[in-house]
């Protein structure tokens, strides 16, 4: 089977190198029961890679079962994942199986390995290396054949270095280890997710959509995409439902950007990035959210019937409808340019003086000052 059946037959999106390195390792290892580590930031796609692993290999026909390390607290977490005996513990009152021995013959992915307890860290390392474990209550050791493979959004290393993650289990879980790139490292696959997701939406929810434009499209792989795939698709859906039928273009879509990107630039947000690294990302976001205004500047002058290419972002030049008295032409004022720039963002936005001075590229407060000189109360 050619990479490309192989992509289509696990619902691997993409035609970027990383994923296509990618689809390689798996259909390399997918066979094999070798201990997989799958790690890269919340949203990727990682258990889509953790599926593909287990269908392609022969535990195919036996179960998957996924289980959020993070979601479960800690301390029921072992009687979750090595069951317990009738009686273990108050509300014990029969026996149960975990995780392990439902997966007996098959694949347990467990999500969010970085978040396991340094206690049931051993005793999952126990599984890995020998297969066995007890119930919680139990002296009998039981024995299941489970293939394995974990997930983490953390850096594993650092935390071992910090004492929260054990250091043989680490190197027994990193045999192989897939990163999975955040969706600013390939953005020439953002245009494939974005007509998979409308094709499943549209059809789920008996919905028409209208198409995107190329200038939509640019603004969708422009984006910085802190929540991966996960948030794109929410963003897909939200405008597909919300705007129902209609060509979707730039202006409609910095409505579902805007609130991301104004979070995540006033947000201060934990990296394990360097100091350079994290000031280019943010000088990034900034100069797309300025690509966005300039964007939404241009429709108010279209709508206003006034020639874009006379705004730029922090100033307005006075050559709209210019010409000189003595040759019979007429010029426009600055002042009146731009008591007519902020009357359109007004009426655009309803009133709303917040909206309207993003859209100016202006503080509130020197909007407030612009309506109270031009006596637009």
């Amino acid at each position: 089977m050619d990479q490309d059946q192989f992509q289509q037959q696990h619902d691997i999106i993409g035609e970027s190198v990383e994923i296509k390195e990618i689809v390689e390792v798996i259909q390399q290892i997918a066979p094999t029961d070798i201990t997989v580590l799958i790690t890269g930031e919340s949203g990727v796609g990682k258990e889509v890679v953790a599926k593909a692993i287990h269908h392609a290999s022969q535990r195919t026909h036996k179960p998957m079962i996924s289980v959020n390390a993070g979601a479960i607290p800690e301390g029921i977490i072992e009687s979750e994942l090595f069951g317990h005996e009738k009686g273990a513990f108050t509300g014990a009152s029969e026996t149960r199986k975990g995780y392990f021995e439902l997966a007996d013959g098959g694949t347990i992915f467990l999500d969010e390995i970085g978040e396991l307890p340094i206690g049931t860290q051993v005793k999952f390392l126990r599984v890995l290396e020998s297969g066995e474990f007890m119930r919680v209550g139990s002296a009998v050791p039981k024995k299941v054949n489970v293939r394995v493979i974990a997930a983490t959004n953390k850096d594993l290393e650092s935390e071992v270095r910090n004492g929260n993650f054990r250091t043989d289990l680490f190197f027994r879980l990193r045999s192989v280890n897939i990163r999975v790139p955040p969706l600013r490292e390939r953005r020439e696959d953002i245009p494939l997710f974005v007509h998979e997701f409308t094709r499943q939406i549209s059809e789920k929810n008996n919905i028409t959509f209208g198409g995107i434009t190329d200038e939509a499209m640019e603004m969708l792989k422009n984006y910085f995409w802190p929540g991966n795939v996960r948030e794109l698709r929410n963003v897909v859906e939200s405008m597909l439902i919300i705007e129902r039928g209609k060509r979707i273009d730039a202006n409609s879509i910095q409505k579902y950007l805007r609130e991301f990107q104004d979070n995540h630039r006033n947000l201060p947000v934990y990296t394990h990035k360097t100091p350079e690294q994290a000031e280019r990302e943010l000088i990034y976001r900034a100069l797309l959210e300025m690509k966005s205004d300039i964007m939404e500047l241009k429709t108010i002058l279209t709508q206003r019937q006034v020639p874009a290419e006379t705004v730029a972002p922090h100033y307005v030049e006075a050559n709209v409808d210019t010409a000189d008295h003595e040759t019979g032409e007429r010029f426009i004022p600055l002042d009146e340019m731009e008591r007519r720039m902020i009357i359109s963002a007004l009426e655009r936005f309803n009133g709303n003086r917040r909206l309207a001075s993003k859209a100016l590229n202006i503080s509130e407060r020197t909007l407030y000052r612009k309506i109270k000189e031009y006596a637009l109360d």
